[in-house]
């Protein structure tokens, strides 16, 4: 279907702001998504047009982090290719399964993770690469959550912020660089296959790409300035956005 240049422009202005979020909490397909779905766009056109911008966002935001020392480098090698497999196998199941199964679920975690980021200390940060252990963590986290962004997708990042604090026992800011890396590799992977099945309209994902990279760029520069402290109020933001989102569907479900 064909939009108007003024409905493009203003889909790349949210798509702008929403990498901004995104970049630094995770979430930002409860700005980009909606949007799309009020163009009258096919839903899914939109998941796979979404997708096709999203990668860009993540991949500023990634790039940022990384120019600033936030992304262990040990841990990424880990991170991207088990995100990318995890991405892969989301994508598929949704061949066989609704993804509104997930939506309970999925709400109990999100109010969980919000109580965790207002009211639980987190752990000590350690410093230096994985260990065994660690590395298990790293790679279960990484693979779970790649497999839950290419089936359902809300609260991605901030799961992987929740998950590389509570697990990894990093800082906020560095969790928030690190989950970046699977944020990429799964936005890759989905895009990619949304695209070889023919979903991703390129004519609107492209100048929102456009927009979402600029935002990642500007969010992730935010996060290394104004590091915990700024990334706690824009997870906690966020989680209540996905909440509210979420409770409203499952509620007040569509056929």
């Amino acid at each position: 279907m064909e939009l108007s240049p003024l409905t493009i422009a203003g889909l790349s202005l949210v798509a702008l702001v929403a990498g901004l979020v995104d970049a630094i909490a995770g979430g930002g397909g409860l700005l980009t998504v909606p949007a799309l779905l009020a163009t009258g766009i096919p839903t899914p056109m939109v998941f796979g047009t979404n997708k096709g911008s999203a990668v860009f966002g993540s991949g500023a935001s990634l790039l940022r982090f990384w120019r600033a020392g936030l992304v262990d480098v040990r841990r990424a090698r880990l991170l991207f290719p088990l995100g990318f497999l995890g991405s892969c196998a989301g994508a598929l199941l949704l061949t066989v399964l609704d993804p509104k199964v997930l939506r309970p679920l999925v709400l109990v975690l999100l109010v969980a993770a919000g109580f965790i980021v207002a009211f639980v200390r987190p752990p000590a940060v350690r410093e230096g690469g994985p260990g065994a252990r660690a590395g298990l963590k790293t790679a279960v986290l990484a693979l779970l959550i790649g497999a839950y962004d290419g089936f359902f997708g809300p609260g991605t990042g901030t799961f992987l912020i929740i998950g590389f604090v509570m697990l990894l026992h990093l800082s906020l800011q560095h969790a928030s660089a690190n989950a970046k890396v699977v944020n990429f590799a799964s936005n890759l992977a989905a895009m990619l296959f949304l695209a070889w099945k023919g979903l991703v309209i390129w004519q609107v994902s492209l100048p929102m790409a456009a927009g979402q990279f600029i935002g990642g760029t500007i969010g992730a520069h935010l996060a290394v300035k104004g590091g915990d402290t700024l990334v706690r109020r824009v997870v906690l933001l966020v989680v209540l956005a996905l909440v509210t989102r979420l409770g409203y569907d499952v509620l007040h479900p569509t056929s």
